[in-house]
Protein backbone atom coordinates (compact mmCIF):
# COMPACT_ATOMS: atom_id res chain seq x y z
CA UNK A 1 0.00 0.00 0.00
CA UNK A 2 1.52 3.45 -1.02
CA UNK A 3 1.77 5.72 1.60
CA UNK A 4 0.27 8.26 -0.54
CA UNK A 5 -2.76 6.49 -1.01
CA UNK A 6 -6.02 7.50 1.16
CA UNK A 7 -9.69 6.21 1.11
CA UNK A 8 -12.21 5.67 3.33
CA UNK A 9 -14.83 3.31 1.56
CA UNK A 10 -17.27 1.99 3.93
CA UNK A 11 -18.71 -1.36 2.91
CA UNK A 12 -21.32 -3.42 4.51
CA UNK A 13 -20.25 -6.83 2.50
CA UNK A 14 -22.72 -10.15 3.26
CA UNK A 15 -21.97 -13.37 2.55
CA UNK A 16 -23.94 -17.01 2.90
CA UNK A 17 -23.11 -20.99 3.34
CA UNK A 18 -23.51 -22.90 0.42
CA UNK A 19 -27.08 -23.70 -0.48
CA UNK A 20 -27.87 -21.18 2.56
CA UNK A 21 -27.59 -23.91 4.82
CA UNK A 22 -27.93 -23.15 8.19
CA UNK A 23 -24.42 -25.08 8.81
CA UNK A 24 -23.03 -22.30 11.60
CA UNK A 25 -25.83 -23.38 14.08
CA UNK A 26 -24.14 -23.17 17.53
CA UNK A 27 -23.82 -20.00 18.89
CA UNK A 28 -20.42 -20.22 20.40
CA UNK A 29 -19.11 -21.75 16.75
CA UNK A 30 -20.90 -18.20 15.32
CA UNK A 31 -18.71 -16.82 18.02
CA UNK A 32 -15.88 -18.31 17.40
CA UNK A 33 -16.16 -17.35 13.34
CA UNK A 34 -16.72 -14.12 14.20
CA UNK A 35 -13.64 -13.87 16.36
CA UNK A 36 -11.67 -15.50 13.40
CA UNK A 37 -12.84 -13.14 10.68
CA UNK A 38 -11.54 -9.96 13.14
CA UNK A 39 -8.44 -11.24 13.55
CA UNK A 40 -8.00 -11.92 9.97
CA UNK A 41 -9.47 -9.15 8.72
CA UNK A 42 -6.42 -7.19 10.93
CA UNK A 43 -3.89 -9.60 9.52
CA UNK A 44 -4.79 -8.52 6.35
CA UNK A 45 -4.84 -4.56 6.92
CA UNK A 46 -8.57 -4.48 6.97
CA UNK A 47 -10.70 -2.45 8.90
CA UNK A 48 -13.84 -4.63 9.64
CA UNK A 49 -15.14 -2.37 12.51
CA UNK A 50 -17.80 -5.18 12.77
CA UNK A 51 -19.70 -8.36 12.16
CA UNK A 52 -22.21 -10.28 13.04
CA UNK A 53 -22.68 -14.40 12.28
CA UNK A 54 -25.56 -15.98 11.44
CA UNK A 55 -26.27 -19.88 11.17
CA UNK A 56 -26.11 -19.28 7.34
CA UNK A 57 -25.09 -16.06 6.46
CA UNK A 58 -22.32 -13.08 7.89
CA UNK A 59 -22.63 -9.54 7.39
CA UNK A 60 -19.06 -7.53 8.28
CA UNK A 61 -18.54 -3.55 7.83
CA UNK A 62 -15.18 -3.18 6.81
CA UNK A 63 -12.97 0.06 5.15
CA UNK A 64 -12.16 -1.08 2.10
CA UNK A 65 -8.24 -0.60 1.80
CA UNK A 66 -6.91 1.40 -1.35
CA UNK A 67 -4.70 -2.64 -2.25
CA UNK A 68 -7.89 -4.57 -2.87
CA UNK A 69 -10.71 -5.11 -4.89
CA UNK A 70 -13.99 -6.00 -3.21
CA UNK A 71 -13.66 -9.45 -5.08
CA UNK A 72 -9.90 -9.77 -3.73
CA UNK A 73 -11.20 -8.98 0.18
CA UNK A 74 -14.34 -11.15 -0.20
CA UNK A 75 -11.71 -14.45 -1.43
CA UNK A 76 -10.18 -13.90 0.98
CA UNK A 77 -12.54 -13.45 3.89
CA UNK A 78 -14.42 -16.48 2.21
CA UNK A 79 -11.55 -18.89 1.58
CA UNK A 80 -9.58 -18.23 4.96
CA UNK A 81 -12.33 -18.93 7.08
CA UNK A 82 -13.71 -22.36 5.33
CA UNK A 83 -10.28 -23.41 5.26
CA UNK A 84 -10.15 -22.92 9.07
CA UNK A 85 -13.28 -23.75 9.61
CA UNK A 86 -12.97 -27.63 8.05
CA UNK A 87 -9.17 -27.79 9.44
CA UNK A 88 -10.57 -27.15 12.80
CA UNK A 89 -13.58 -29.69 12.13
CA UNK A 90 -16.31 -27.90 13.78
CA UNK A 91 -18.90 -29.25 11.82
CA UNK A 92 -19.12 -32.99 10.41
CA UNK A 93 -19.21 -32.19 6.39
CA UNK A 94 -17.43 -29.77 5.04
CA UNK A 95 -17.99 -26.19 4.65
CA UNK A 96 -18.35 -24.57 2.20
CA UNK A 97 -19.35 -20.72 1.79
CA UNK A 98 -21.54 -20.44 -1.43
CA UNK A 99 -20.69 -18.69 -4.49
CA UNK A 100 -21.68 -14.57 -4.59
CA UNK A 101 -22.29 -11.57 -1.95
CA UNK A 102 -23.45 -8.64 -1.67
CA UNK A 103 -21.05 -5.60 -0.67
CA UNK A 104 -22.93 -2.46 -0.25
CA UNK A 105 -21.53 1.13 0.12
CA UNK A 106 -21.90 2.76 3.29
CA UNK A 107 -21.53 6.88 3.90
CA UNK A 108 -19.84 7.84 7.41
CA UNK A 109 -23.52 9.64 8.28
CA UNK A 110 -24.82 6.24 8.33
CA UNK A 111 -21.92 4.38 10.06
CA UNK A 112 -23.61 3.99 13.72
CA UNK A 113 -27.10 2.91 11.69
CA UNK A 114 -25.06 0.02 10.25
CA UNK A 115 -23.26 -0.71 13.32
CA UNK A 116 -26.09 -1.36 14.81
CA UNK A 117 -27.77 -3.33 12.11
CA UNK A 118 -25.24 -5.64 11.97
CA UNK A 119 -25.39 -6.14 16.25
CA UNK A 120 -28.75 -6.83 16.24
CA UNK A 121 -28.47 -9.18 13.91
CA UNK A 122 -30.22 -11.88 15.71
CA UNK A 123 -33.07 -9.80 16.92
CA UNK A 124 -33.86 -8.78 13.30
CA UNK A 125 -33.92 -12.11 11.90
CA UNK A 126 -36.88 -13.00 14.39
CA UNK A 127 -38.88 -11.12 11.61
CA UNK A 128 -36.99 -11.57 8.31
CA UNK A 129 -35.39 -14.72 6.64
CA UNK A 130 -32.39 -14.16 5.36
CA UNK A 131 -33.65 -14.27 1.96
CA UNK A 132 -36.18 -11.04 2.67
CA UNK A 133 -33.67 -9.60 4.31
CA UNK A 134 -31.16 -9.86 1.03
CA UNK A 135 -33.97 -8.90 -1.14
CA UNK A 136 -34.72 -5.40 0.43
CA UNK A 137 -31.32 -4.84 0.57
CA UNK A 138 -30.90 -5.65 -3.52
CA UNK A 139 -33.95 -3.59 -4.14
CA UNK A 140 -33.14 -0.66 -1.98
CA UNK A 141 -29.83 -0.14 -3.94
CA UNK A 142 -32.06 -0.03 -7.36
CA UNK A 143 -30.47 -3.37 -8.52
CA UNK A 144 -31.99 -6.76 -9.84
CA UNK A 145 -32.72 -9.45 -7.64
CA UNK A 146 -31.83 -12.89 -8.92
CA UNK A 147 -33.18 -15.96 -6.75
CA UNK A 148 -31.11 -19.48 -6.65
CA UNK A 149 -32.87 -22.04 -5.64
Amino acid sequence: MSLHSYSKCWLHIIWSTLDRAHLLSTHELRKEVSGYLLDYASSKNIYMKTNFVNSEHVHALIDLPTNLSIEDALHLFKGSSSHWINQNGFIREKFMWGRGYGAFSVSESNLAKVVNYIKTQEEHHKKKSFTEEYQEFIQAYGMKFYHED
